[in-house]
Parts: C-alpha cells; sequence; structure tokens
C-alpha cells in the first residue's frame, strides 16, 4: 500500500475516533457527577436528576423514560438526595440555592452555597425546587405569505396571507385569526375571501372558562358581502402543555359550546338572514420535536335553532414547519361548508394555501 493510501487511512481512523470521543466527551458531561437520589414509599429507589418540582410533581430525568423525564408524585417521596447545586423554595418564601441530602422522619438537609453548615426543613415545607417562572403573559402567533404570478401566454396572480395570534395570563386568552385570499386572470377577479376572528377566554378555574368571540367573513363569489357571528358560552381545557410526555408533551385542545347570533348580508336581490344559533367549536395545536413542526385543526360549526339542517361549517387543518429561527413554512387547507347556499352557488369551499412566514412563541422551555 503506498504512502498516501497509508496516509488517507490513517487520518480518516483519526476523525472516526476523535468524533467517537467527542461524543463519549458530550454525554459524559450531560450527566451529572453523582446521580441523584429518589426514594418512595413503596420502598422503589430512582436514580437520576431532579429538574423541577411544582404542582405536586417532581420531574426526574433518567434514561429509562422513553422522553427521559419520569414524573413522580411529591406525595410518594420520602427521602430525596440532590447532588447538584438547585434552588429550593419554601413555604415562608425563603429560597435555598444548594444540594440536599434525605434527613431523618422525612426530612431534608439542605447545604446552601456558598454558606457552612446546613439547614434541615421537613419534606412537606418545600412548594418547589427549581420552577420555571413563565413570564405573566406569553405570546404566540404567525404570520405568512403566499404569492405566485405568471406572464406571457396566461396571467394568472394569486395572493394569500394568513396570521394568528394569542396572548396567555393565568386567567385570560386573547386569541385572533386573520386571512386574505386573493386571485386574478388577466385582471379579471377570480377570487376573493377575507375572514377574521377575535376571541376572549376567561379562566374560572384552571380548566373551566368562560369566551366570547366575533367571527366575521366577506367573500365575493358566495355573493356574500358580510357574515357576522357574535358568540359567548363555556368551555373546557381539555389537554394543557405538560399533561403528557413524549410527542403529545407541547399538545393543548380545548372545546367550547354557546350561543351565537348569527347574520349574512348577500349582495343583489338574495334576502339577508339573521337568526339566533348555537356555536361549537374545538382547537388542536400539537408541536412536535421541539417544535421544530407543528399540526393543528380548528373548527366552527353555527347550527340553527329553528331548523337543525340548515347550518355554517368551517374548518381549518394544517401543518406548519420551522426552517431556522422563526423563519417558518406551512400548508393549509380551509373548508367552507353552508348548508342552504344563496341560489346559483355551491355549498363547499375548500382553500388549499402553501405559504412562508415567521413565528414566535415566547413561552420558556428547559
Amino acid at each position: 500500500m503506498s504512502m498516501r493510501r497509508w496516509m488517507c487511512l490513517f487520518l480518516f481512523s483519526a476523525y472516526i475516533v476523535s468524533g467517537i470521543a467527542g461524543q463519549a466527551s458530550a454525554q459524559s458531561d450531560s450527566l451529572p457527577s453523582a446521580p441523584d437520589i429518589v426514594t418512595l414509599k413503596d420502598g422503589s429507589v430512582l436514580y437520576g436528576e431532579v429538574v423541577e418540582m411544582s404542582a405536586g410533581i417532581l420531574f426526574l430525568k433518567t434514561s429509562s423514560a422513553s422522553d427521559n423525564i419520569v414524573k413522580l408524585k411529591c406525595d410518594d417521596v420520602t427521602k430525596l438526595d440532590v447532588t447538584h447545586q438547585i434552588p429550593f423554595h419554601l413555604k415562608e418564601g425563603t429560597v435555598l440555592n444548594g444540594t440536599a441530602t434525605a434527613g431523618p422522619d422525612g426530612t431534608l438537609s439542605i447545604h446552601a452555597h456558598p454558606f457552612e453548615g446546613s439547614m434541615t426543613v421537613p419534606l412537606a415545607s418545600i412548594t418547589s425546587i427549581n420552577p420555571l417562572a413563565q413570564p405573566p403573559v406569553i405570546y404566540i402567533g404567525s404570520l405568512n405569505a403566499g404569492y405566485s404570478q405568471s406572464t406571457g401566454n396566461s396571467h394568472l396572480r394569486n395572493v394569500s396571507v394568513l396570521g394568528d395570534f394569542m396572548a396567555r395570563s393565568e386567567q385570560l386568552r386573547l386569541t385572533m385569526l386573520g386571512r386574505y385570499v386573493y386571485g386574478d386572470n388577466a385582471g379579471e377577479l377570480i377570487t376573493r375571501n377575507a375572514r377574521g376572528t377575535i376571541k376572549l377566554d376567561f379562566f374560572i378555574t384552571k380548566r373551566l372558562f368562560w369566551f366570547a368571540s366575533a367571527y366575521v367573513e366577506n367573500d365575493r363569489f358566495q355573493d356574500l358581502k358580510l357574515r357576522t357571528a357574535i358568540s359567548s358560552g363555556p368551555g373546557y381545557q381539555w389537554i394543557e402543555r405538560g399533561d403528557f410526555g413524549g410527542l403529545f408533551k407541547d399538545m393543548t385542545f380545548y372545546s367550547e359550546a354557546g350561543l351565537a347570533y348569527f347574520n349574512e348580508d348577500y349582495r343583489g336581490n338574495i334576502p339577508d338572514e339573521a337568526s339566533f344559533r348555537a356555536r361549537v367549536s374545538m382547537k388542536m395545536d400539537w408541536p412536535l420535536f421541539d417544535g421544530r413542526a407543528a399540526l393543528y385543526h380548528y373548527n366552527e360549526i353555527f347550527p340553527s335553532f329553528q331548523n337543525a339542517s340548515n347550518f355554517f361549517f368551517t374548518m381549518d387543518n394544517g401543518i406548519r414547519l420551522k426552517i431556522v429561527a422563526g423563519l417558518t413554512s406551512g400548508f393549509q387547507v380551509t373548508t367552507r361548508y353552508n348548508n342552504q347556499p344563496p341560489a346559483g352557488t355551491t355549498n363547499t369551499d375548500n382553500l388549499y394555501l402553501f405559504t412562508l412566514g415567521y413565528g414566535f412563541d415566547t413561552t420558556r422551555k428547559r
């Protein structure tokens, strides 16, 4: 074998070895020098890294769980040893930043660095450990747009803009959705639709809320000047972030139902319609792979009280993909169904939208 081949083989082997060593070093750096120890009432002993304790749940990072996090009820924990420095929040408001060892009779000895000695406290007096403090208001939203144009033998132009925004505090949640779609062929209008929704939720409990919402829409090719729906009623947050682990850890889902004043103003000689209706809605967001992709679903249905077969239904299904930083791309299918459309129009409209835009989420994550 020539000297050049030997040299290539040597460099390749050195590259592989250094890569393996680098991975091993990175893995060893990510592991604590000594594991934390959690002892349960049934005698079970778990080893890992205490990440957080809040709302009566202890989060322990281990290699045995599918998402590396095991959730334990604090009431089931009898002993706790924490080898890495971490903040302990006590009932009276004191915060001790240090390590801890299990003491007798359900106590914990906390060594607060850099002070000498330790403080022994009952486990029950610890309200939280290393809690993740969220800002008072969390903002989540995106603005996306799509554009296409052809010239030459054809002169088509299509524009679409989608936007969504949510502001969430402990008791209030403001949601806004907007869409505008326009298309023409050689200057002749072929599609134009605009829709907007604004909704405010007041949380009575952690899950139960009361909503008030307004829906407005205009569509040239449904002969619709303005469709409005003013609604209010109760809702329930069935799934909140953190309820599950693994792929479902960031999923949210709620449903709501209430009373709506529904009005449709049409062009030409088509009579306008106004009535009281029910409103039923569901919304699901499912971020995946630490937010790199997200599936979502949202629908609203407005059935008439006078005639149950007379209803209007709108639904959005889509996926958002994170490209880099806040840059995102997305695909959405919007379906609108009017069971009793005006004469000369069909009952179903579908929009297929490919977009590129910007998204943001101020939720703090570990």
